[in-house]
């Protein structure tokens, strides 16, 4: 399995070298069993595979499961995969960031699994894509990813921990999340500079009422962008984008302006963001 796909001079062996453009550092056999544990297949349900890549993951998975749909943006990859892999995998060559995912699993049973060893470079844009698609776990039930461990511990802190930011709030009103594994650099050919670990996101509906959820998206990130700030200066900006004063904002929300955005925890933040409207 990939972080998200690599060169190669032919189109019909899986063994390549990496491409760095894609990010590619792929798993060793040991460690892909001890993936396929962590996610648990059971013979009727589907998967979306976020980058094959050489189809390791894929390959052992795929006699577990009813149906895989593996999306892989390496045009060599994708295209010898097929020949590597049982008939239950179908092979998509795109970009997951852009992929039209309804018509994609249009026909397959849904609530559809996720799984996938994603790209450092682009694993948080991916994230915020799975969330926004999962339709509160009726389009995805859950998504076991591999990630940087940097960004599995921004994932899971907590308001007022080190790394609580943006991703962990999104994160936490639409998901509960896991951390299943810890894997080392040599856990992948070849070895990335920093360790990885192994989450899944289990997706429903949200913990709080936010409102309008592009005004909470607004909200959240335009706050964090000044996190150091008290709440009654760092939600300024977007509170003035609204047309309103922050400290109105405030005062409806009950917060105290001097707090800081980095202590607002998700419930807090969705009265935030119904405050600004």
């Amino acid at each position: 399995m990939a972080k998200r796909s690599p060169t190669r001079t032919t189109t019909d062996s899986p063994n390549r070298r990496p491409r760095k453009r894609f990010g590619q550092h792929f798993l060793e056999p040991a460690w892909v069993e001890k993936l396929i544990a962590a996610v648990s297949p059971a013979a009727d349900e589907t998967f979306l595979e976020i980058g094959p890549g050489r189809g390791a993951l894929t390959r052992a998975l795929a006699p577990r499961v009813a149906r895989i749909v593996a999306v892989e943006i390496d045009r060599d990859l994708a295209a010898a995969l097929p020949s590597h892999v049982p008939a239950n995998v179908h092979v998509i060559t795109a970009d997951f960031l852009t992929v039209d995912l309804a018509g994609l699993l249009r026909e397959e049973a849904q609530p559809v699994r996720v799984v996938g060893n994603l790209p450092y470079n682009v694993s948080s844009p991916i994230l915020f894509r799975l969330l926004a698609a999962a339709d509160q776990g009726r389009r995805f039930r859950d998504a076991t990813v591999m990630l940087q461990k940097e960004v599995a511990d921004r994932i899971l802190a907590a308001a007022g921990a080190e790394g609580y930011g943006t991703l962990a709030v999104q994160v936490g009103l639409l998901a509960d999340v896991d951390r299943l594994l810890t894997l080392p650099p040599g856990a992948f050919r070849p070895p990335p500079k920093v360790t990885s670990a192994v989450v899944r996101l289990r997706f429903r509906a949200p913990v709080a009422d936010v409102g309008d959820p592009a005004a909470f998206e607004r909200v959240v990130r335009g706050v964090f962008l000044q996190r150091r700030k008290t709440l009654l200066n760092a939600l300024k900006p977007v509170a003035d984008s609204f047309g309103r004063s922050s400290a109105q904002v405030l005062e409806q929300a009950g917060l105290d302006p001097s707090r800081r955005p980095e202590t607002l925890d998700v419930h807090e933040m969705a009265r935030l963001a119904r405050a600004v409207l």
